[in-house]
């Protein structure tokens, strides 16, 4: 198992309109270790949104390389790119994401319904990831019977639920008030705490705090890559 979860090297991304091609991303280049809370933060028109894409296998570069969990998947197929998201990747999103007309417990067993795996051991970990998320007692509320903050621990609960490399998650409080945002965020606190490896994409500099780390972008650049307060006192606080 390599130490190093994500990797990206000269990573560029292009598109055509009409007869002319813009470019959004620049030669991105980072990494994220094992186990890592990091934030990817910039204005509207960034590029953030279009990293974000590349990093969760939505899309692909149009130049450089980037492994996931020791992979170079910056070439694969779609079948292949499908595959590697639900094994390597737990998406968390602003909007939820949720079906429906599924309660709790089957909008979390979902992602393990793509890799064959029988009801009662789908069941069992679904289980558990509501447990982790505090939800115990929702298992059988469908969204419309849960507040904002309980649709995003589902969520959160669906993205932990098949052990992926890396917890990824856009705009997570976008949709939810400052009180309920706090609590997602200290959610997101422990659960990095348990070793969960976290990238966090957000305009807002408050949610980019909680993590130890920051990526600013700017015209599809980086244009820095620093730790965070938070990160800082960690490390006084280590024993000499």
């Amino acid at each position: 198992m390599t130490d190093t979860v994500l990797k990206l090297q000269g990573i560029t991304k292009d598109y055509r309109m009409g007869d002319t091609t813009m470019r959004v991303l620049h030669g991105i280049g980072c990494e994220v270790k094992r186990g890592e809370y990091v934030a990817i933060i910039g204005p509207s028109g960034s590029g953030k949104s279009t990293l974000m894409n590349i990093i969760g296998c939505l899309d692909r570069p149009s130049d450089g390389s980037y492994y996931l969990n020791g992979t170079d998947v910056s070439q694969l197929g779609d079948d292949e790119l499908a595959l590697i998201r639900n094994r390597e990747i737990g998406f968390i999103f602003q909007s939820f994401n949720l079906l429906a007309r599924q309660d709790a417990l089957h909008n979390v067993m979902q992602p393990l319904v793509y890799r064959g795996m029988r009801i009662g051991e789908r069941r069992k970990r679904a289980t558990e990831a509501l447990s982790n998320v505090g939800l115990a007692d929702r298992l059988h509320h469908r969204p419309n019977q849960l507040s904002g903050g309980q649709r995003q621990r589902v969520a959160v609960a669906r993205a932990l639920v098949g052990e992926p490399a890396l917890i990824l998650a856009d705009e997570p409080t976008g949709n939810l008030d400052s009180r309920t945002s706090a609590e997602i965020m200290r959610l997101f606190d422990e659960l990095n705490a348990r070793g969960h490896t976290i990238v966090i994409v957000t305009h807002e500099p408050d949610i980019a705090q909680h993590t130890q780390r920051i990526i600013r972008l700017h015209d599809g650049n980086v244009q820095s890559d620093t730790l965070t307060d938070k990160a800082k006192e960690s490390a006084h606080a280590q024993p000499v």
